[in-house]
Order: C-alpha cells, then sequence, then structure tokens
C-alpha cells in the first residue's frame, strides 16, 4: 500500500488511530486520479442487463427513487432538476476498478464489498444519510460538497424511498477534489453534493448484522446435525386438560435442542463458506468451448490465472473457500495463499498437482486463463 493513500498513515497507524473511530480526509490521495471512465461510458454500463444500478432524482415534491437496467433517455435533463446515477460492483465490470480496489487490501477481503462509482449532475446527490459500515469516498472527476456529523440522531425521513436523515447537522465541510479521500466510520452521517458534474467512487465494506449471522449459522448447522433418538413418553399420565402442553413434554424436548451443539471447526468451516457465498445477482461464464486439460495446463503455466471478477477465495487454516465451497486439500497452500491474496497467479509456480485443483474452477467460470480478464 502506497501511505500517500493515507497521508503518511500506515496500515497498522490507520488502523489503530482511525478504522471504526473518526473520519480521516486525505487531500491527493491517489495523485492524477480522475476517474475510471466518462459519463457517457457508465450510462451505457447501467443501461446493461447484469449491472445494478439506481437513478435518484430530486423532484419539487421529494425524493425519486428507480432501478436499472436503464435507457439512455432516462439521463435526459427533466426540468433541470438534479440527479445522481449510482452503479455498484464496477470492480465486476471493468479492470481498472479492480485494481483501484485492490489499493484498499489492507482491510481483510473478508469484509471488503465493491467498488461503487456515484455521477451527478450539479446540485446532485441522495441526500443526508449514514451508512451500518466503513466507507472511503475517492474523488473522481469535478467536485464534491462533503458535509459530516458525529450525531447521534438517526431519525430518518418517514416514507422516503432512500434512508435519509429527518434532523440532519453538519459539524464538518470540505469541497474534495480529483484524487481526495473521505474515510467515515460506520453511522457517520454525511451529505454530499456536486458542485459540479462530478464522480465518487466508494469503496464499502459489508457488516452483517448479529441476527443475519446467527440465522445463517442455523441453517448451516441443519446439514450438520445427526440426533438420533425419537420422542418418547412410556410414563405418559393422563391429563385433565388435553389441549395442555405438559411440562414433561416441555422439558424433555428442551433436552432434545440441548443435545445441538457445535464446535469452533463448524464456525470456521460456516464462516468461510458464508463469506465467500456469491450475491444471488451474480452469474459466472464458463468458458466456451472450454480448452481441453492439456492446452489449459500449458497456457496456465505461460500466462498464469486470477480468479473471475465476481469471485472471492478466503482461507482459514489449511482449507481454502471459494464462491460458497470449500476446496479439496490442496497440495500448496502457499501457492494458493498467493492466489487469494494477489487475486492472480504467475505462471511459474503452477505445477501438474496444483492443475488438478484449478482445471475444475476454470470449467465453472470461477478462474480465467488471462490476466487482462481478470
Amino acid at each position: 500500500m502506497d501511505k500517500q493513500l493515507l497521508g503518511g498513515l500506515s496500515a497498522a497507524e490507520f488502523l489503530r488511530d482511525y478504522w471504526q473511530k473518526q473520519p480521516l480526509l486525505v487531500r491527493n490521495a491517489v495523485p492524477g486520479f480522475s476517474g475510471l471512465l466518462e459519463p457517457a461510458a457508465l450510462q451505457a454500463l447501467a443501461c446493461e442487463d447484469e449491472v445494478q444500478a439506481r437513478l435518484i432524482r430530486q423532484t419539487q415534491s421529494g425524493w425519486v427513487l428507480e432501478h436499472g437496467p436503464f435507457k439512455q433517455s432516462s439521463f435526459k435533463p427533466k426540468a433541470k432538476l438534479p440527479w445522481t446515477l449510482l452503479v455498484q460492483e464496477l470492480n465486476h465490470h471493468l479492470p481498472s476498478a479492480r485494481d483501484l480496489l485492490q489499493q484498499f487490501d489492507f482491510i481483510p477481503y473478508a469484509r471488503l464489498d465493491d467498488l461503487m462509482v456515484s455521477y451527478a449532475v450539479p446540485g446532485g446527490g441522495v441526500g443526508a444519510h449514514f451508512d451500518s459500515y466503513d466507507v472511503f469516498l475517492l474523488q473522481g472527476s469535478g467536485q464534491r460538497r462533503w458535509q459530516i456529523s458525529a450525531q447521534t440522531d438517526l431519525t430518518l425521513v418517514d416514507g422516503a424511498p432512500l434512508k435519509i436523515l429527518q434532523n440532519f447537522v453538519p459539524e464538518q465541510e470540505w469541497v474534495l477534489n480529483p484524487g481526495d479521500l473521505l474515510y467515515l466510520p460506520p453511522c457517520y452521517a454525511h451529505n454530499g453534493v456536486a458542485v459540479d458534474a462530478c464522480t465518487t467512487y466508494s469503496i464499502g465494506f459489508r457488516a452483517p448484522s448479529v441476527q443475519e449471522i446467527a440465522t445463517q449459522f442455523l441453517v448451516y448447522m441443519q446439514d450438520k446435525l445427526d440426533l438420533p433418538g425419537m420422542y418418547q413418553d412410556a410414563d405418559l399420565n393422563w391429563q385433565a386438560h388435553p389441549a395442555e402442553i405438559s411440562d414433561a413434554m416441555l422439558d424433555q424436548i428442551a433436552g432434545m435442542i440441548a443435545r445441538v451443539t457445535w464446535q469452533r471447526a463448524d464456525i470456521a468451516d460456516f464462516l468461510g463458506r458464508y463469506l465467500t457465498e456469491p450475491k444471488p445477482h451474480l452469474f459466472f461464464d464458463p468458458p466456451e468451448p472450454p480448452l481441453t486439460q492439456s492446452v489449459f495446463t500449458r497456457r496456465a503455466q505461460k500466462q498464469g490465472v486470477a480468479l473471475a471478477p465476481q469471485s472471492l477465495l478466503l482461507w482459514q487454516g489449511a482449507t481454502f473457500y471459494l464462491n460458497g465451497e470449500a476446496l479439496a486439500a490442496m497440495p500448496d497452500t502457499t501457492i494458493m495463499q498467493q492466489l487469494a491474496d494477489k487475486r492472480r497467479l504467475a505462471g511459474a509456480p503452477i505445477t501438474a498437482a496444483l492443475i488438478a485443483t484449478l482445471y475444475p474452477l476454470y470449467l465453472d467460470g470461477y478462474i480465467v486463463l488471462d490476466l487482462a480478464d481478470a
């Protein structure tokens, strides 16, 4: 990581003093940065079926939210009212976006979500709001004025299609120029308004709720349970009220449920699968036609391989998890760790034994051969 990204701070210093603690503004964090694509190209991307995009308009009667895919006519001015286009997961569609996201690898991939880009006409924004997760806001082209507040009043406007704060009271304000970076901890109120036509690139992080994690873990445990026996009541007593659930039944069922236990290894396996599970709208494209294993081997050892843009490879101990699945035992965990950390692997370390793991993943579309395509 280039220390200029964090204003001269090391990753350790940033995590110690700022991460989930206080905002950080860095001027010229990415020198020469003015965005990754022009507005016309971004609008064209928002018209594609597989792209997650939203269009937000500010009208005299309130906020209007539309979901993509859009038509080019959607971006024509309507009574000169401010509007903002948001495109999610730019890193799934643009190699340069993936390279930009890689600069933030001082945060574990288990926490990293995606790169979102916001294009706004002058005066455009999405209203004062807060995010439940950490976010880095990197200014692309143009200028955006940011107001932020540590306020604890997070009451939302009732009935609005967006989560807009009802009583936003700004405490600090800056105008960000191309290459400037603003970090905000979770639940830090902020409001960004375009000074002129501009783009902002948001590096967001996932922060699942306790409820979600617990619910998904219980779903995972369904397939792990193996509890012998059946409900029995050989000592059943006559009840004056047949509709009553007896204390004896309650006690026996409570004892059955108490037999449901798990180990740390169960949590580790659940977490690897849960964290790498692709979002429901994501799909993988198998190669058409696929290369034979021998041809794949030659090309992989020459060109190297890379994870597909939608893929996430994490590991815990000696077990690797890719897109919600645990991989078979690895012949060389060090090499697989390189692929997980760098999301790409040069050809030289790829052995014949490793091909046995990589080739099925290539057939599934989870990895690709050409680094330029990843």
